[in-house]
């Protein structure tokens, strides 16, 4: 039996800035102090009412609010942007590299179906992958 992940020749991807992984289903967008800090600041706002306006609690972690049907409260439907994309929590800047997506061939499949720049654009290569996957389990 091989060490190396099913993705050991890497995966192509491409982001095509669709908002597809920003928008739909309900679901969580964990965010830590540091990138609360970082996200208050990007909109001008100080931590408290930033975290009042734009983070619940889940549990005993910190997730960004939604959009009645789901889409994140900083996606900007209009110009497809993300209104903090530069702080943008590691959560999404590891998309669509979560260990939820690589588990296996048919997860990354099944997410590939969402997302247009998935199987797309360049190989990124498999220690890459490894290093966006580590960043935050999801």
């Amino acid at each position: 039996m091989s060490d190396k992940p099913w993705y050991h020749e890497g995966l192509r991807f491409h982001c095509t800035g669709c908002g597809a992984c920003c928008t739909g289903a309900p679901g969580h967008v964990w965010v830590n102090k540091a990138e609360i800090e970082a996200m208050a600041a990007a909109v001008r706002l100080g931590v408290e009412p930033f975290e009042a306006r734009y983070v619940r609690q889940v549990g005993i972690r910190k997730s960004l609010v939604e959009l009645p049907g789901g889409d994140c409260v900083f996606f900007d439907n209009q110009s497809r942007d993300c209104r903090v994309y530069d702080v943008r929590p590691r959560q999404c800047r590891t998309w669509p590299f979560w260990a939820s997506n690589l588990r296996s061939p048919d997860a990354w499949e099944e997410m590939c179906r969402y997302c247009p720049g998935a199987n797309h654009g360049p190989p990124v290569p498999p220690g890459e992958i490894r290093a966006q996957m580590e960043v935050i389990h999801v």
